[in-house]
C-alpha cells in the first residue's frame, strides 16, 4: 500500500495494478471495488484443476477470503478506522463443478461491527448459476 491509503486510494490501486501475490497466481482480475461490495473475476484454467479435472476447492476459497478481504479493508479504511483486517474464519461451501470457464466472485456484508466482519461471497458461472459461496469473517486490527 501507498503512504496515503484513503479509500479512494486504495480502491484505484486494486483497480489499477493488476493482482498481487497469490491472487495473481488465482488470476483474480478486481473489476469493481467499493465500501459495499467487490466484484472480481477469474477464469478456471488447468492450473487450478485437482486431479479429477474440475476446480479445486482451495481455489474457492482462497477466492472467497480475497475478495472478503479487500471488501472489509475498504469498508474499514472508509469508516476511517486506522488498522487493517485479518481473516479469523472462512467458511466455504462448493455447489457445483467446474472445469473451464470465466467466474464472477461478488461480495455482501452481512455484519460490520467495531472489531468484526462478516462477508458474504457468491461465485457464479456465466450462465448466473451459484459455483461456491462463502462467509469470511475478519478481524478489524488497530
Amino acid at each position: 500500500m501507498t503512504d496515503d491509503a484513503s479509500p479512494a486510494t486504495l480502491q484505484r490501486q486494486i483497480l489499477s495494478s493488476g493482482p498481487q501475490g497469490f491472487d495473481k497466481t488465482l488470476g483474480l482480475r478486481y473489476v469493481d471495488v467499493t465500501a459495499d461490495a467487490v466484484t472480481a473475476e477469474f477464469t478456471v484454467t488447468p492450473a487450478l484443476l485437482q486431479p479429477w479435472g474440475i476446480t479445486h476447492g482451495g481455489v474457492y476459497c482462497s477466492v472467497v477470503e480475497s475478495v472478503a478481504s479487500v471488501s472489509g479493508q475498504i469498508w474499514l479504511e472508509a469508516t476511517g478506522q486506522a488498522g487493517h483486517v485479518v481473516g479469523v474464519n472462512n467458511n466455504t461451501d462448493f455447489l457445483r463443478a467446474v472445469s473451464e470457464g470465466d467466474l464472477t466472485a461478488r461480495s455482501t456484508p452481512i455484519h460490520r461491527g467495531r472489531r468484526q466482519q462478516l462477508w458474504l461471497v457468491e461465485i457464479t458461472a456465466a450462465s448466473g448459476k451459484t459455483i461456491a459461496r462463502g462467509q469470511v469473517r475478519l478481524q478489524n486490527v488497530e
